[in-house]
Parts: structure tokens; sequence; C-alpha cells
């Protein structure tokens, strides 16, 4: 649920735009939002060419060693960034066979995706190892960050039950905690030193998707559409999250990113289900999730201003989504309306295991009928990474220096 290019985000993701000599001589003159698009469509229209001479490329430069960007990613969130942690729990909502990972270096990992996450694409930027799931770690755990997301869950309790045990906010926020408390303190001399590990970090989040389509719009298994019209259910989820935030603060976290929800109206799950015209949304579900995000914004805002020393970053995922959805060939896909992978539910669920997936992914924009590819999650992160207009108001690059 978030934007799709290929082989701009395999020329941009792997360890290039920090580089100097790199960014000055081929990102510079596209370092504006608006041009970063430009581009990503340029490369798509010559695929083949471009991916052979940027594969050279990268070979290159991973040649050159450099130190990571900032100590360590964390990662909080739900299947758009779960890596394998629900693999480890007693849930049906799991992504640990093919054709998941169809594209993936390890294959079917947990990645609800052909290949790599949003997260996987931050953590080459800062030349950082993938953030493994927490939940498989069984010895020391790595200090350059960890992945606590959880697939099906959200920021209510209850959401993602249905399925089976998943990880909500809190309790990802919660072993987040034991982590710093029982595990990190040992690696290092002081807790000054820990605190300054954690709060030159970068702590991402993407959160809400799932209280929407696993929750609020279930009538016939949740209760929440009945107890609260869509702007108080909003505000519900804003009063929690709110409190997320500042426990991780509290925790140390000090550079927070947090994506909006996609247009959730969008997605094959939703367009199948009321028979959406190709190419169009069902915008009564876009209008209810959008009541969260426009309070999201004001949230950040807010907590930036009154937590002392804390950034807290908006990843501007909707109306970039929206627009690739409702134009595909104006980024140079295909197909933007069916998955590429065979599901249950006709096109409106998850893959069916083991069925061979459309033979050009990057040329769709879903996976499935909830998730994008992973040319989505490479353009995501490339602009969050370089645009104070996609990830506002402060870019990666720009946390970095702060």
């Amino acid at each position: 649920m978030v934007m799709y290019f290929y082989d701009f985000g395999f020329f941009i993701s792997h360890q290039n735009l920090h580089r100097p000599s790199i960014f000055n001589t081929y990102i510079k003159p596209f370092s504006s939002y608006s041009s970063l698009i430009s581009l990503a469509k340029m490369s798509n229209n010559n695929f083949i060419t471009s991916n052979i001479f940027l594969f050279s490329l990268h070979q290159f430069l991973l040649l050159v060693h450099t130190q990571p960007l900032v100590p360590a990613l964390y990662v909080f969130g739900d299947s758009l960034f779960d890596s394998g942690n629900n693999n480890l729990l007693p849930t049906m909502a799991r992504a640990n066979f093919p054709p998941y990972g169809h594209n993936f270096v390890q294959h079917f990992t947990g990645r609800f995706t052909n290949g790599r996450t949003l997260p996987d694409f931050i953590a080459e930027f800062l030349e950082l190892p993938y953030p493994p799931p927490y939940l498989g770690i069984h010895d020391s755990v790595p200090l350059t960050g960890l992945n606590y997301a959880s697939s099906a869950c959200g920021i209510l309790p209850q959401t993602g039950t249905i399925f089976g045990k998943c990880l909500s906010l809190g309790e990802q926020i919660d072993l987040f905690k034991w982590t710093i408390e029982s595990k990190l303190p040992t690696h290092f001399n002081s807790l000054e030193e820990l605190s300054k590990h954690l709060a030159d970090s970068i702590f991402i989040f993407t959160t809400g998707s799932n209280d929407y389509i696993q929750n609020y719009l279930e009538p016939t298994l949740f209760s929440t559409n009945h107890d609260y019209d869509p702007q108080s259910f909003a505000q519900l989820l804003i009063d929690d999250l709110s409190n997320h935030f500042q426990s991780v603060y509290k925790l140390g976290a000090r550079k927070i990113i947090m994506h909006e929800i996609a247009p959730l109206g969008c997605i094959p799950h939703y367009t199948r289900k009321y028979q959406v015209v190709v190419g169009k949304c069902h915008e009564q579900t876009n209008q209810i999730v959008s009541y969260f995000n426009t309070k999201l914004h004001e949230l950040l805002k807010s907590l930036t201003s009154t937590l002392q020393g804390s950034i807290l970053v908006l990843a501007r995922i909707n109306s970039l989504g929206y627009d690739v959805i409702t134009n595909p060939s104006k980024y140079g896909y295909s197909d933007a309306s069916n998955p590429c992978c065979t599901t249950w539910g006709n096109g409106s669920a998850a893959c069916i295991p083991w069925l061979e997936p459309c033979p050009n992914p990057n040329q769709h924009f879903f996976w499935d009928g909830y998730h994008n590819t992973e040319t989505g999650n490479s353009v995501a992160a490339s602009l969050c990474f370089n645009s104070s207009e996609f990830c506002t108001p402060f870019s990666i690059k720009d946390l970095i220096q702060i």
C-alpha cells in the first residue's frame, strides 16, 4: 500500500544517495519530490537496459566500505513492515511460503511482498543490515536495530485477533522496552552511551490500516463500527497512538517516522468487494480513512512541540499512492488493479500458496489483495530518504544531520 517503481529504486536504494560523489553526479539534479518522480518514470521506460547498468554500478559501490549513517533502525508496524515475526506466532496471518519472497534473496521469510519491504530499503540507505524480526533473536541482540512489526495487528489490542495471535503496537513497544532494559545495556559502558545510541537511531512506524481493514470496516465481526462514527473512531486511534509515541519517547526514541494510512479504498480487497470500475477507488472507504490521516498530521506536530528534543516526521504515503493507482501509466505501470499472485477470494485476499505469480511483478502495482510489490517500497523509501516534501518536515537525510 505504498508507491511503485523498480529500476529507479534499485539505483537509489543501495547505499548510493548519501555518497557525496554519487549524489552530486547522478541524483542532486533530481532531488526535489517532483523530479524524483520524473526520474522514476524515465527509468521504468527502459527497464532491462537500465537495470543491467544499475546492477553493475551497485556491485562497484559495494566495494566502497562506509560506516552506518545512524547507529540503528527500529521498526514497528503491521504486514507492510513485518519481516518474519508472525512466523513464530500461532496465527493464520503469515507469508512464510511461496510465492511470497519470489524476488527476495532469501525467498519466503515472512515478508508480505515479492521482495524487500520499505524498512529493508531504508536500512540499505543507512548502510545497516536488515533489522531482523525480534521473535527470531535467540542470542545477543544486534546493535543495528530490530523489527517488531506484526502482520494483522494494529493500534487497538483486539485488531487482528480473528486470525490468531499477533503483536499489537502496545505489545511491540513492550518488547522494545524489554530490549533496552534487559538486553542492550550489556553492550554499553554507561546509560548515557545507551541513551545516545537510541537518540541517534531512526524509529519507523506504519500502523492503523488493520484497525480499519480487520476491525472498523468489518461490522459483522467487531462492534466499533456501531459504537463510533468515522471521526470518533479516528480520534480513538489517534489518542492511543499518542500514548504509544510518548512511551517510545520515554524509552529514548527521538527521531520517529510515522506513515499515513494508504488509500485503502483503492486496494483490490475493496475494489473487488464493491465492484469498482478499473482505475477507480471506493471513495467512501478512502473518506473514512482520511479522518485518521488528518488527525495524524496534527498529532505529530503537537508531539514534536511538546516532547523536548523529539522530531516526529510524517511520511505522505496516501496522496502518492492514490495518484499511482488512479494513473498507473503515468508511472510506467501496466496494471494497478490486479494482484500479481493468484489469491484467495478472486484477487481480494492473500496469495494462494505455491502457485506461480505473474511473470512481470514489477509492472504490477499490487502483489496480493492488500500489499504492493517491492517496487513501491523502493520509491517510497527513496523519497523519504531524500525529500522533505514527502517525509515532512525532515527527510531521513536531514534527520541524520540533526
